[in-house]
């Protein structure tokens, strides 16, 4: 489902984010991308939505190779990626019903699409109820549920989680993270770079460290640091 072989990828002021990595990722797996702030997660994830090219090597997600794309054509990869972020980057002046429809317009989905799936989607994360609400009217973790929506909303392939939890109490940093299991229960591959060493650590799954570019463990059923022998 996604592949990096050999990636390196420097900056243009010169700072090299990632260093030979390569990873692979399958179909349907649940996986965490953990490291120090400057380790490369954040590049890491960009590279997956293509929001980056690499300087070397290839990323391929689901058999595509992202550097022979032709900018047109990212939008129509984007349509099987959902994203979702620290800052949530809802759009304030739109209800938390406009923000996900306006994601699916975007992709070219029909009113009556939209008018089906939306409060589906809402449902699913917990939001049912809150979809005219403004985000400056929902509390962080209620944002990250929209924000969470938004990305699933057109059923992609792939979730990528960028800090999702980084700007929530750990209570609610564990819903948000139940309802990523949930999403990966039905099928869809889910990415997520944290901090969060208690959330990685309480759920053992896969997971992939990074340090100054480096992939230097990865293990399955993991905890944020290495166990000492």
């Amino acid at each position: 489902m996604i592949e990096f072989y050999n990636v390196d990828m420097t900056y243009p002021n010169g700072t090299t984010a990632l260093r030979g990595v390569t990873l692979s990722v399958a179909k349907g797996e649940f996986l965490f991308v953990v490291g120090p702030s400057g380790a490369g997660k954040s590049t890491l994830v960009r590279l997956i939505y293509r929001d980056l090219v690499p300087t070397s090597g290839f990323v391929f997600v689901n058999g595509v190779n992202l550097a022979k794309l032709r900018p047109k054509t990212v939008p129509y990869l984007r349509r099987h990626i959902g994203v979702v972020f620290q800052d949530f980057k809802l759009l304030p002046r739109k209800t938390a019903y406009e923000n996900v429809a306006f994601a699916m317009r975007a992709v070219g989905a029909s009113a009556r699409e939209i008018s089906r799936r939306v409060p589906a989607t809402f449902e699913l994360v917990g939001l049912a109820g809150k979809e005219d609400a403004y985000p400056s009217e929902l509390s962080g973790g209620e944002q990250q549920r929209v924000a969470l929506a938004r990305a699933i909303a057109n059923h992609p392939l792939v979730l990528v989680a960028d800090e999702p939890t980084g700007n929530l109490d750990p209570a609610t940093s564990r819903g948000i993270l139940q309802l990523l299991f949930e999403i990966n229960r039905r099928g869809t591959t889910v990415l997520m770079a944290t901090h969060a060493k208690a959330l990685v650590d309480s759920a053992r799954r896969r997971v992939v460290a990074l340090d100054r570019g480096r992939i230097v463990r990865d293990a399955e059923r993991g905890t944020y640091e290495a166990l000492r022998a």
